[in-house]
Parts: structure tokens; C-alpha cells; sequence
């Protein structure tokens, strides 16, 4: 039978040394081939990952990430580290891309041949149906489209799954990220775990959102291709604006209970959705997304649907239907959810639904990436399972 296993740790401590040794005294006398580590940003980052790794097994490897919060089968955390032991039929090869803000598709390229290297596998042998890789970018660089191109290059059948590391500061100016792989801990950087494995698995997400069938276009985006200046030949605040029935443009903002969240964009490729929202409406009437736009660009709206009841159903039925036994999911959180969670206090309804997942451990995001795409506003994750 092949089969990949998790078990997982949680601890609050904050000195680095004792919250290490709690971590590991949680998981026992096992030895994973992978572990990761999601940790809150106030954290010493640095000697975390010095602490953990000294006390990982030999040949052990370890990948993580600050965060926007922490999420395991007991809830969403904060001020929290949650580890992750993936154990069983796999095998893993890590690579490191460094200088996302200056040449983010080099940075991708870096990554995953270095992870092939590891693994001892060409780019160009890449078998989809036994390898998939896992990818934890910088989210505050806004690089994932370019790193993406970067890492898909050679391999443009992998299936790719993740986010971007994060930080609970709202604050623009004072948001930083960081990312582990072993004994690294980099900024502006993205990190590749590739997977080669027997055991059944999939890169599944989930939004709650339904299709209406109405769309819009965007008809003028600015010179960085992040702005649409126009929408449907109108200026494009006013008329997203008009669609949502809100007098203040200022009220439009992703996370405000009437704004973009109530009815988001999305990309349809196939009978797929992949949501990509507006985020901010700016002074000058534009507004700004967090990925990039073509002028022409078709998208669709999208309406609310229940957010807790949808999230509960992805883990108890499509979960199982996609994945022969779940037995391990790696959970990328998108920290919009929780900006829209806490403005309509849904958030423990939320956090409830993780008790119907199979062994989990995750993060809260900067933005997500899934098969390719960056998408925003869903939960994308990577779930093993056994044959």
C-alpha cells in the first residue's frame, strides 16, 4: 500500500529553544521525510529554524513560512507555530530562488532546478502524475505570475500548489515575509518543494463563490497592467460601483461587507473558476488588482454563497471523491477569507470547518497559487492520501 502520512504540532511559546523542543516532544520518535513550519511574524525567525532543525532527524528536510495566521484540525491560530510531519511513500527535493523584485521568472527558474537536482530528476522528465510540487513565494513582492513562468518553463504539465508567505501587520510599510527551506531563511525570495510519489494525491481549491453569468470586461488597465483604469468603456470604480449597488467608491474595498468580496471577478478556463479579484479602488478611479490585466479581458462575476457550509462540504465530499483516502493536507489560507470572515463574524464558523479535514496544517496567504495561476480569495491545497 502506498500511503503518505501527517501528524502535527502547535505550540505559543516564544522563545525559540523551548518552543522548538515542545514542537518535537508533540511529534514523537518519528522520522518524516518532510516537515514544514508555519510561524507568526513575531517570531525570531532565524533561530526558530535553528532550533527546529537541530532537533529534526538526520536526512529530515524542513520548508516554511511566516504567516497571517496558522491553521490545524483545531481551528485558525494566531501568535502561534504549527508543524507539519509528512511521513510514507515520497520523496522530496527542495529548491531556493532568491531576488523576486528583480528578476522574479530567473528566481522561479533557480528554484525548481535546484529541486529537480535534489531529487535527482530533469525538468523535462517531469511526470505529472507522480510529481507535483509545492511553491511559498514572498507574497508582499507581487512576483507569483513572473515566478510562475519561471518554474513552468521546462515543465509546463506540473501541477503547482501554495501561497505566499505573509504577515498579520495591515500595514503596508511594515509588512515583511520570509521563507525556510532547512537552515535558509530568505526574503524576497521562493522556495520549491517537489514531490515524487505513489500514493494518491491532489492540488484541490476551494472558493465560496458560485457563477451568475454576468461579466465584464476590462477595457484600459495602466502601464504596470495591476490598474484597471476602465471598466466596460466607464471609468472603472464608478461603474464596479454601479454592479454592486454601492454609493462610495471607498466602500468597494476587498474585505468590506458590501465591497469586491460580495461579488468578485473571476477567470473561467474550462468549467473552472479561478478567482481573481479586485482589491483596492484608488483616488484616481481606478482600481487596483492583485494580478496582472489585459486590456479586453473577459471576466466573470461571481456571487456569495455560504461560506462556512461550502468550505465544510470541500473537506467532507470533494475531498474524498478526488483523493483515494485523505490522509495529509497542506492548507493555503487566503488572508482575504479572513479579512471577509472577520468583518461579517464568521470567522468561528470558519475555524470549524477544519475539524472535517483529513490531518492538516497550513497558513493563512498573501495570495495563492494553483495549477499555475495566481488566484486570490480561495483555499488551495495539496492532499496526500493512500492506495
Amino acid at each position: 500500500m502506498a500511503q503518505v502520512k501527517m501528524q502535527t504540532a502547535r505550540t505559543t511559546l516564544k522563545e525559540p529553544e523551548a518552543a522548538a523542543e515542545d514542537l518535537l516532544s508533540q511529534l514523537g520518535a518519528i522520522k518524516p521525510v518532510l516537515v514544514t513550519m508555519f510561524a507568526s511574524r513575531d517570531r525570531d525567525p532565524y533561530a526558530l529554524n535553528r532550533a527546529v532543525r537541530a532537533r529534526l532527524p538526520p536526512g529530515t528536510r524542513l520548508v516554511g513560512a511566516t504567516t497571517a495566521g496558522e491553521l490545524d484540525n483545531t481551528g485558525i491560530h494566531e501568535g502561534s507555530v504549527v508543524l507539519s510531519a509528512l511521513s510514507g511513500d515520497l520523496e522530496v527535493g527542495l529548491g531556493l530562488g532568491t531576488g523576486l523584485s528583480l528578476d522574479a521568472i530567473s528566481a522561479g527558474q533557480v528554484a525548481i532546478k535546484r529541486a529537480c537536482e535534489d531529487l535527482g530528476v530533469r525538468q523535462q522528465d517531469l511526470d505529472p502524475r507522480r510529481y507535483v510540487g509545492l511553491v511559498i513565494d514572498d507574497g508582499f513582492r507581487y512576483k507569483k505570475e513572473e515566478l510562475l513562468l519561471g518554474i513552468l518553463e521546462r515543465s509546463q504539465t506540473l501541477v503547482l500548489v501554495g501561497g505566499g508567505a505573509s504577515d498579520d501587520n495591515r500595514d503596508p510599510a511594515r509588512q515583511s515575509a520570509l521563507v525556510h527551506v532547512d537552515g535558509e531563511v530568505a526574503t524576497d525570495a521562493v522556495l520549491v518543494a517537489l514531490f515524487r510519489t505513489s500514493a494518491p494525491w491532489a492540488a484541490l481549491r476551494s472558493h465560496w463563490y458560485v457563477p451568475t453569468g454576468e461579466k465584464l470586461t476590462i477595457t484600459k488597465v495602466d502601464e504596470s497592467h495591476t490598474r484597471a483604469l476602465e471598466i466596460d468603456g466607464r471609468p472603472a470604480a464608478k461603474r464596479y460601483a454601479e454592479i454592486l449597488g454601492v454609493e462610495d467608491v471607498r466602500d468597494l474595498e476587498f474585505g468590506t461587507p458590501q465591497g469586491f468580496a460580495v461579488r468578485p471577478t473571476a477567470l473561467r478556463v474550462g468549467r473552472e473558476y479561478f478567482i481573481r479579484a479586485a482589491w483596492r479602488p484608488q483616488e484616481d478611479g481606478s482600481i487596483l488588482f492583485a494580478n496582472l490585466l489585459e486590456e479586453g479581458t473577459e471576466l466573470e462575476l461571481m456571487k456569495l454563497g455560504d461560506m462556512a457550509g461550502m468550505t465544510k462540504s470541500f473537506f467532507t465530499d470533494e475531498m474524498p471523491r478526488r483523493v483515494q483516502n485523505p490522509q495529509a493536507a497542506l492548507l493555503f489560507h487566503c488572508g482575504g477569507r479572513m479579512w471577509y470572515a472577520h468583518a461579517t463574524n464568521t470567522v468561528s464558523q470558519l475555524a470549524e470547518t477544519l475539524k472535517a479535514a483529513p490531518t492538516a496544517a497550513g497558513m493563512n496567504v498573501h495570495f495563492e497559487i494553483y495549477s499555475g495561476f495566481h488566484i486570490n480569495t480561495t483555499l488551495t491545497t495539496l492532499v496526500f492520501g493512500a492506495n
